[in-house]
């Protein structure tokens, strides 16, 4: 009996009912067609595609993608060293020599994945690479200010998916550090614009539930113990009436959350089955398609979470996943899409037509031909992440949010988004 089932069968022993976040067993055609959708991401081997997560989804997931799977976590190490351990990233072969090497958020991920592979971060090249997260780590302390009254650069997320990295490999942080993440989500104002972001705050849960198994920062464990309690309150309280925490992107995070919980009760395991509900409609409503959040997915259906990486079961079997079949080409209909920018001068307003089951950025590229719209993107690990329109740089603290008429925002980035015909998509500039 593990050290939860022990805990529990104590709290039943004194009358008390001790609730649990437990996911059922999923159709293993639905998990297997989500684990399809990561192999072609597996083929893109370039340092502006490669992403951690993936390798780290498949490895805590009840799949596999044999050779190839290998071969990924190869080149993520062959490049990520170059990338972070280099005095200059290396020119590519197209001379294309001003591409931003990967973030400290791809580094923390990376530091996932070996973790996931049972390596700990370790010799020359893994004690800089531990530095440089540790460094990231205090000049973001120094940005927050000692007064918290200042802001990461990056964001709070970052900050805790850094400290969550560098836990599974038993590297401690001193408590100034892991003090600005309990600090925020006290004072929950400092995780969100004008919503609660509960990607942010699950993360910073899971970041706190590794200190605490690990018995790291004795001298904040009252507070660790008190800050996993408020996340989890805040997350059961995002649950939406259709059963999502926050929304369907963001639930996959949290339930990698609140496995680990337990609670008074019965509310935590009945918020953790109407979740599930609600994500498998979702799934079959082919709404995960990101490599990103399938990741983060995919440990939820295999009972997994990141903090299992704290001691990773590498023996596990995994199903070998095979590539999906094809379906052979079909004439789409054309639809149309009105796409307004309303915070430029003067402001555009177009329609543009397309083949039905386009993505909103073939939209974009669509509009681009025939001229009179220009946009921009950066790669991220989510996708591409909106960067221009119209000539409009976003500046510090500034996004452009794309939002269905009349003002729904829209969950899903620019390639993962599928307009419907009729619909009109509004970009607007915004700040936080």
């Amino acid at each position: 009996m593990g050290h939860l089932g022990v805990l529990l069968f104590l709290l039943g022993g004194l009358g008390t009912l001790a609730d649990i976040c437990e996911i059922p067993e999923v159709d293993s055609k639905l998990v297997e067609t989500l684990g399809q959708r990561l192999l072609p991401w597996i083929d893109w081997l370039s340092l502006e595609h490669l992403n951690p997560s993936i390798y780290v989804g498949l490895r805590l997931s009840s799949l596999q993608a044999g050779a190839r799977e290998a071969f990924y976590l190869h080149i993520l190490k062959l490049k990520y060293q170059q990338s972070f351990l280099s005095p200059r990233l290396a020119v590519n072969d197209d001379n294309r020599d001003d591409q931003a090497k990967p973030s400290m958020g791809q580094l923390a991920l990376y530091l996932l994945a070996l973790r996931a592979n049972c390596e700990f971060v370790g010799g020359h090249k893994g004690d800089r690479l531990v530095s440089q997260l540790k460094r990231f780590l205090e000049d973001e302390k120094r940005a927050i200010g000692p007064n918290h009254k200042g802001h990461p650069r990056t964001s709070y997320y970052q900050y805790g998916l850094g400290i969550l990295a560098l836990c599974v490999h038993q590297k401690r942080l001193h408590d100034t550090v892991v003090g600005k993440l309990l600090y925020a989500v006290e004072h929950d104002q400092h995780l969100h614009r004008d919503h609660l972001s509960v990607d942010t705050v699950a993360m910073a849960g899971l970041a706190f539930t590794c200190l605490d198994h690990s018995n790291f920062n004795p001298n904040q464990r009252h507070r660790i113990t008190l800050a996993i309690r408020t996340v989890q309150e805040k997350i059961l309280k995002a649950q939406t009436p259709e059963g999502y925490f926050g929304n369907v992107y963001s639930t996959p995070l949290a339930l990698q959350l609140l496995m680990n919980s337990f609670m008074p009760g019965e509310k935590l395991g009945t918020a953790c089955l109407k979740a599930r509900t609600a994500l498998l409609a979702s799934m079959k409503d082919g709404a995960f398609r990101n490599a990103l959040l399938i990741s983060q997915l995919l440990p939820v259906l295999n009972g997994k979470s990141y903090v299992d990486l704290i001691s990773p079961d590498c023996e596990a079997p995994r199903v070998l996943l095979q590539p999906a079949m094809e379906n052979p080409s079909q004439t789409r209909e054309v639809i149309s899409v009105m796409l307004k920018v309303p915070s430029v001068l003067p402001p555009y307003r177009h329609s543009i037509s397309v083949p039905a089951g386009s993505s909103l950025e073939d939209v974009f590229k669509k509009a681009q031909e025939l001229g009179g719209f220009t946009y921009g993107t950066q790669n991220t690990l989510s996708g591409p992440y909106l960067t221009s329109v119209m000539g409009k740089e976003v500046g510090e603290r500034e996004f452009w949010q794309l939002l269905r008429a009349p003002d729904t925002p829209l969950l899903e980035g620019i390639a993962e988004y599928t307009p419907k015909n009729g619909e009109t998509i509004e970009l607007r500039l915004v700040s936080w």
